[in-house]
């Protein structure tokens, strides 16, 4: 309503109910020549054109993209929103701050709403207390009301691995044929939402132990965010929350939110989302327009705000060819991230094209679009095709709803069709990949760009022992590269050494949710089992599905009682290994693995492998596909080349090669054909929907505004809102600030703001223990998101960062008037008890990694008035902005060395009274140097966020 292209709606062809904006009407040949992508961005100017917030001009910005691209800035208003818990948790607490802070100043809180349709997926908090080698004693939840719902469970002994099941000739699942001991016990109850079948006697299975316990253990920990979660969606409006236990917010919102075309009162137009999760754009895979941004810029979408953004670049993706049967979707993810990463693709959308697109499935599609923040792009899109409707078709859509949406995407030219004699669109350069050359990756020690030949992987890591400590390399003197540590476990002796696995992870996640995947680390560990070939117990084996239909089409299969043999049994469904939330390794292990200094290994299925994040003592980490993931865990070690050494020995004493147990392409398409049905998708929308036992009879309040618990160490009341302001103020000069860190290259969002476990001897841990709690209670920082005190003192807390000043790895740095070497935290207190504003001093691609709001809240709320850096991570360029600090970049060629700065000096920054994008900033140290920055503000919409101390601030004056 109130659009100025109104008299372009049109009615749908065979649906004259339908109505629709005809933009390829509207836009002319140049609406043809468009990429996909920049089509959706067009047609939703226009329905969204208001004079305002959205004008003209922009859409027909959009419209001349061929020339207006990367000169423009353009704003963009996505369908819907969102988030997970670890970053929504952020967004829901400032959403809730914001009501108390409106009523304070004299407004209505009600109005307070999410003007955007809004969806929570409950799915980050999940922590492996439970797995084959240990089960943990439950903590208490902690904060509040002291509550202790697990308190009765004590602590187990690991067991002997074994296949419980003993009914009929033949079956080798875990049902409960033959076993009554298995439906005696505390452990009888059903998988709400994945309901497992033996695949030989098609009778439920009781619930493996490790997925109730671990379940029972996240309602226990986290119940206080649960009930904030619960009291949002009911208090809030347009909110809904998908509770725990039902999947990732990737594969949720991938298999149930998305809508490909929305259907609002007869009303069509194309589905499109940001969220809170740089992963977001997994749904670019069925066609929908959709890329992570900050909490604090997706809090300004929920209110109505629009996305802005410079008119980017598209790079065209022409794929051709067949892939290698060997290579698994993760390596022509890899493989596809390292050619695009090289063909600097940093900043611009990415659209898929070419004869080899037909032949990817859309959970091929999915898995290479998830991929994309890894190489810098905004979004990669594959519009839809006739493989995107049978996709849909087989997970339950309605065949009158594909109908209608096939139409009305012909209708506005947003269908790729290959039979087509349409040109395809111009692109900004087109990159070639032939699918052909791809072969088998992992990818490692450190990041997940740095990939590695299967076959060349024993070499690789010799030459990271080698190499000088850095990005790759250990630095183990030769004369200690082949030592050995005994250490027995569980009665036994094995011998651990350099490149040992003590950690293996098959997750599937957002970059492994393909079922050909999944099933095919499954049709390795059942021809593994059968082959007489065993995982060593101490090694810390874990099987996280993403969603429960994963779980569902293992067991439908067959295949997940010979991966629990394994060792690989479902932990639960969630976030877990990949973000940290990994439980300690056997005590015996981890003092073997110090004491003889060695480096060991962790090998996953998942996205993120930095140094220390898995665990502290695990120095190498790498990606790798799941069923390479269960081959390495059967070898033991990384150091093996699986063409001339056997993976180990089986029954008879035979060797057994990778080549003897790896599925073939047929094999798998089989079994995809049988599992991988629509009535899997259809129950999981259903279970969704009813939600589960322990999420129903959550208890929470029904006030307008939140109640505050002053005990909690969850939920807190944050200090944003403290100086809220009615009208812009000029920037205010930052003067004699000293430098709070020095910093190197690549310093990730992990670095900045961790997601794993609270260190013992750090700044959060002092807090929550003067709180009461012990450290077993600790829980993450990401499950603390909610509760200012703790993330501010876990800003920069993070293990492996790298400060100059103090010249070796630790969350440490130097507090200059005095002198002292203090926690970060520490240090800032003190400065910002002195009145001293202070700087962070970095290098290049500040901010790499995932989105995470905190890496910009932290600082904020340290006093960090300004970073200095060579260049920056674009989204987090844009939080910082967001919260109120200004991104500075040093001219091209200079930086802290060029230019003689050691960090110590103390520098003033005059800010004009009219700031405007790109301009140029004169910095003046106390030693007299004087040189020059650029302000990274990219758009006006940017300068006034700035003038505003934020974007939260701006948005909350609204209800004034």
């Amino acid at each position: 309503p109130g659009s100025p292209y109104q008299p372009v709606i049109e009615a749908l062809g065979n649906y004259p109910q339908k109505k629709f904006y005809n933009v390829s009407k509207l836009g002319g040949a140049k609406y043809d020549t468009l990429p996909y992508s920049i089509r959706v961005l067009f047609e939703s100017s226009i329905r969204n054109c208001d004079g305002f917030l959205v004008k003209e001009t922009d859409a027909m910005n959009i419209l001349d993209w061929k020339t207006k691209q990367t000169n423009v800035e353009v704003p963009f208003c996505p369908a819907r929103v969102v988030l997970q818990d670890f970053t929504g948790i952020p967004a829901m607490v400032d959403f809730a701050a914001m009501r108390e802070a409106v009523r304070n100043a004299g407004g209505d809180p009600v109005k307070v709403n999410p003007a955007c349709p809004t969806d929570l997926t409950v799915d980050h908090s999940l922590q492996i207390d439970f797995s084959k080698c240990a089960i943990q004693n439950a903590p208490n939840p902690g904060g509040g009301d002291s509550q202790k719902p697990m308190a009765k469970l004590s602590p187990l002994k690991a067991q002997p691995r074994k296949l419980p099941c003993r009914g009929q000739t033949g079956c080798k699942g875990p049902c409960s044929a033959g076993d009554s001991s298995r439906n005696s016990g505390q452990f009888s109850a059903q998988i709400e939402n994945t309901p497992l079948l033996c695949p030989f006697h098609l009778q439920p299975v009781p619930e493996p132990e490790t997925v109730l316990k671990n379940q029972e253990l996240e309602f226990g920990r986290n119940r206080e965010r649960l009930q904030f979660f619960k009291w949002s969606s009911k208090v809030f409006k347009n909110i809904s929350v998908i509770p725990p236990e039902t999947g990732m917010a990737h594969q949720v919102n991938l298999e149930y939110l998305s809508r490909v075309v929305f259907d609002v009162k007869d009303f069509l137009y194309p589905d499109s989302v940001v969220g809170t999760d740089s992963h977001t754009t997994m749904v670019n895979g069925l066609g929908i327009l959709g890329w992570g941004v900050g909490g604090i810029e997706t809090e300004a979408v929920m209110l109505g705000m629009p996305v802005t953004l410079t008119l980017p670049e598209v790079a065209g993706c022409e794929l051709t060819g067949t892939a290698s049967p060997l290579a698994t979707s993760i390596d022509i993810v890899l493989s596809i991230t390292k050619q695009l990463r090289q063909a600097d693709v940093a900043g611009k959308f990415v659209e898929f094209f070419g004869s080899g697109v037909s032949q990817l499935s859309v959970a091929d599609r999915t898995t290479i679009a998830n991929m994309c923040p890894e190489y810098g792009a905004i979004l990669s899109f594959f519009p839809v095709d006739n493989v995107t409707l049978k996709h849909l078709k087989h997970t339950g859509f309605d065949e009158a709803k594909l109908e209608v949406m096939e139409a009305y995407l012909k209708a506005v030219k947003l269908f790729r069709n290959d039979e087509s004699s349409s040109r395809e669109p111009e692109y900004s350069q087109v990159v070639q990949i032939s699918l052909s050359s791809i072969i088998p990756y992992v990818s490692g020690p450190k990041r997940s760009q740095d990939r590695v030949a299967v076959n060349n992987m024993k070499s690789d890591f010799q030459a990271c022992l080698n190499e000088k400590s850095g990005v790759k390399g250990f630095q183990i003197a030769v004369e200690k590269q082949n030592d050995i540590v005994p250490v027995q476990y569980e009665g036994n002796e094995y011998k651990l050494s350099h490149g040992c696995i003590v950690i293996a992870a098959v997750i599937s996640c957002t970059n492994n949710c393909n079922p050909s995947v999944m099933l095919a680390a499954g049709l390795l560990a059942k021809k593994a089992v059968e082959a007489g070939l065993v995982v060593k117990p101490y090694i810390r084996t874990s099987l996280s599905p993403g969603s429960g239909m994963v779980t569902h089409y293992l067991s439908s299969s067959g295949v997940l009682p010979y991966l629990s043999k394994l060792g690989f049994e479902v932990v639960g469904y969630g976030c877990s290994t990949c973000v940290g939330n990994t439980a300690p390794l056997p005590e015996a292990i981890r003092n073997a693995i110090k004491q003889g200094e060695i480096i060991a290994c962790g090998v996953l299925s998942g996205t993120k492998n930095f140094e220390g994040r898995l665990c502290d003592c695990v120095r190498a980490n790498y990606l790798a596909s799941p069923p390479l993931v269960v081959a390495y865990a059967i070898a033991g070690t990384v150091r093996i080349d699986f063409e001339t050494e056997p993976l180990g020995t089986g029954f008879n004493g035979k060797s057994i090669y990778l080549r003897d147990i790896w599925p073939t392409r047929r094999e798998l398409h089989t079994v995809e054909e049988e599992c991988v049905i629509s009535s899997m998708f259809k129950e999981l929308k259903e279970k969704m929907e009813k939600g589960n036992k322990r999420w129903n009879s959550l208890e929470t309040p029904e006030s307008t505004l939140f109640p505050w618990d002053s005990k909690s160490t969850y939920i807190r009341c944050p200090s944003f809102f403290d100086k809220l302001a009615k009208e812009p103020v000029s920037p205010q000069p930052i003067e004699n600030a000293h430098v709070l860190l020095y910093l190197g290259d690549s310093v990730t969002t992990d670095h900045i703001s961790p997601a794993g476990s609270i260190a013992r001897s750090s700044a959060a841990a002092k807090y929550l223990t003067n709180k009461g709690l012990t450290p077993r209670e600790f829980n993450s920082y990401g499950a603390r998101r909610g509760n200012d005190a703790v993330m501010t003192r876990g800003t920069f807390a993070n293990i492996k960062l790298l400060n100059k000043f103090i010249g070796k790895p630790a969350p440490k740095t130097i507090h200059f008037p005095s002198g002292q070497t203090l926690d970060v935290f520490e240090a800032a207190e003190l400065y910002q008890k002195e009145g001293i504003p202070v700087i962070i001093l970095a290098g290049k691609k500040y901010g790499l990694g995932s989105s995470r709001d905190w890496a910009a809240k932290g600082p904020f709320l340290l006093g960090v008035k300004a970073v200095l850096a060579e260049s920056y991570e674009k989204v987090h360029k844009s939080q910082l902005i967001g919260i109120g600090i200004a991104p500075l970049q040093f001219l091209p060629g200079e930086n802290p060395s060029t230019l003689g700065l050691t960090g110590r000096e103390q520098f003033s920054i005059l800010f004009p009274p009219e700031l405007s994008p790109g301009m140029t900033l004169d910095i003046k140290t106390s030693t007299g140097k004087v040189f020059s920055v650029i302000a990274l503000f990219e758009n006006d919409m940017e300068i006034t966020l700035y003038k505003y101390g934020g974007s939260l601030n701006f948005v909350a004056r609204r209800f004034l």
